[in-house]
């Protein structure tokens, strides 16, 4: 983990693993996370991170690992790094320092007109096995903030712990389309940072923050990572 003052957070995007009594292994980034068997956070470079989870799944897996999920401050001050810089690599956009601005793979696979898209086809498994599109955790080496944390743009949303409430624009600036909808959007579960696909609809680099899922939701280009208090994170 990386030390960001008084909280610890994960460097990379996390994975899941699983035990089936025969010793922990990696559980398929591109499946949702199994019933029947308990699962934990990891993080580490060169692997896939986990997508198709929910908040409720993420701040279980984190804390199966003694960790939890960030808050919105934490995320945004870890992602903008010593400097506060807009992007975890400076204050301008560069579009090849980190994974996003590609192509919507719900348009090729499912046809390019959105009403048409089911919540099945949003979780469907290979949408992030297609070649090119998710990255492996820290293969964007130029997208690293000043705290030695990587990917918190691009590659998957980030859920973090806070629920859509009126403190939220205190917290983070909103991108006026998502501060609109605030009200009608209370309680719904706050994701960050962007996915492969996305540019800056909801806002430019650290700033990017979805409002309008609930806990339970989960699709193809959701993921997450932990933080912990760094009292408690001693040697991490």
């Amino acid at each position: 983990m990386a030390n960001v003052g008084r909280f610890c957070v994960d460097r990379w995007e996390d994975h899941l693993v699983v035990d089936d009594g025969n010793g922990e292994r990696a559980w398929p980034y591109y499946q949702r996370p199994p019933e029947a068997q308990s699962y934990r956070a990891r993080s580490e470079a060169g692997v896939f991170p986990q997508a198709y989870i929910s908040r409720l799944e993420a701040d279980q897996a984190c804390r199966n690992a003694r960790k939890r999920l960030c808050t919105v401050v934490e995320w945004y001050r870890a992602c903008r790094g010593q400097r506060e810089t807009r992007y975890p690599y400076g204050p301008q956009l560069d579009r090849k320092k980190c994974n996003h601005y590609k192509a919507h793979l719900l348009s090729r696979l499912f046809g390019s007109n959105p009403r048409n898209w089911t919540y099945k086809e949003f979780n469907d498994p290979q949408l992030d096995r297609e070649p090119g599109f998710l990255a492996r955790s820290g293969e964007y080496a130029a997208c690293e903030s000043s705290y030695g944390v990587f990917d918190m743009v691009g590659n998957l949303h980030e859920w973090v712990s806070d629920k859509v409430d009126s403190s939220l624009p205190n917290k983070v600036p909103l991108e006026q389309g998502v501060h609109k909808k605030l009200k009608r959007n209370f309680g719904h579960g706050v994701f960050m940072g962007g996915f492969y696909s996305t540019t800056a609809e909801h806002g430019p680099g650290c700033e990017f923050t979805t409002i309008g899922h609930e806990p339970q939701y989960h699709d193809y280009s959701t993921g997450f990572r932990c933080c912990a208090d760094a009292r408690d994170s001693a040697g991490n």
